[in-house]
């Protein structure tokens, strides 16, 4: 999708974000005019550019990746790691893109639904293949608000109107039951749900998508052209909320919210979509 770029009001102060998230002040940006994927890159998009390359992921690398634990068979449960502080996740031997739950598990009847347990730099391995790039952070919320000015969603204000559900997000008592109420307990097709106003999917909700820049927290009050991010970190920024999102701990499905994670960093809930610079006459 060709997008002309301009002038938006990029962040928010919104009550239920957590503080140490950055996402205000709210400021003046404006971007260039680029070119975004409607929708994240699926795994068969991933398994061409594995098949073309013979590219190994870092999760293959690493031999693990986080998967939810609910997804787990119970043996499998039993003897994968939990990290402090969020006992959901285990990482799993053996999972990775081609089998997202672990050994055993693989992608029939997944081939449109987006890649995960893909790194930043696994993402950007991807992205030099196509001859694209992932987008800034400031390229990403002006696409996913498409076109409206400081919604808290893609479609307007309201979570579910009239009682629709317009994103896939965890919908009960988390991380216990999930009644799935959007049609998803995992992901979703990349094309589930109505697109926004410029015509993207699923930028709320299904998977957190890597963006290029190093995380940071001062924005400054703006105005800011096509800004970039800090210099050098050691987290890249990750926008949209994923299926695991939900308001009693992670309201991050807003499209100001945002958080980070290490470069190398896979989970079964992370993807990506990517850009493109205009064609030059």
């Amino acid at each position: 999708m060709a997008l002309p770029g301009g002038t938006f009001h990029m962040g928010g102060e919104d009550a239920d974000a957590n503080p140490g998230d950055g996402e205000g002040p709210v400021r003046e940006v404006t971007v260039g005019p680029f070119e975004i994927d409607t929708r994240c890159v699926t795994n068969e998009r991933f398994a061409a550019f594995v098949d073309a390359t013979g590219y190994r992921t870092d999760a293959e690398r690493f031999g693990w990746s986080y998967v939810f634990a609910r997804f787990l068979p119970g043996e499998l449960r039993k003897v994968s790691p939990r990290p402090e502080g969020t006992p959901w996740w285990c990482g799993v031997q053996g999972a990775y893109w081609a089998a997202p739950e672990g050994p055993g598990s693989e992608l029939d009847g997944r081939w449109d639904h987006p890649v995960v347990h893909v790194s930043w730099g696994d993402a950007l391995a991807f992205c030099r293949w196509e001859g694209s790039r992932l987008p800034t952070e400031a390229e990403w919320e002006y696409a996913a608000r498409g076109g409206l000015d400081q919604k808290r969603f893609p479609w307007g204000d309201e979570l579910t109107p009239g009682g629709e559900h317009r994103c896939n997000i965890w919908q009960g008592r988390f991380p216990f039951r999930n009644t799935a109420e959007d049609g998803y307990k995992g992901t979703a097709p990349v094309d589930a749900f109505p697109p926004n106003g410029f015509g993207l999917f699923n930028t709320s909700g299904n998977v957190w998508e890597w963006c290029a820049d190093w995380w940071g927290t001062d924005h400054g009050t703006g105005p800011h052209a096509d800004p970039k991010g800090p210099e050098q970190g050691t987290a890249r920024v990750m926008r949209g909320g994923s299926y695991l999102c939900h308001d009693s701990y992670c309201n991050r499905y807003r499209v100001a919210a945002r958080t980070s994670n290490t470069p190398d960093s896979s989970v079964g809930n992370l993807g990506f979509r990517c850009v493109r610079d205009p064609a030059k006459s």
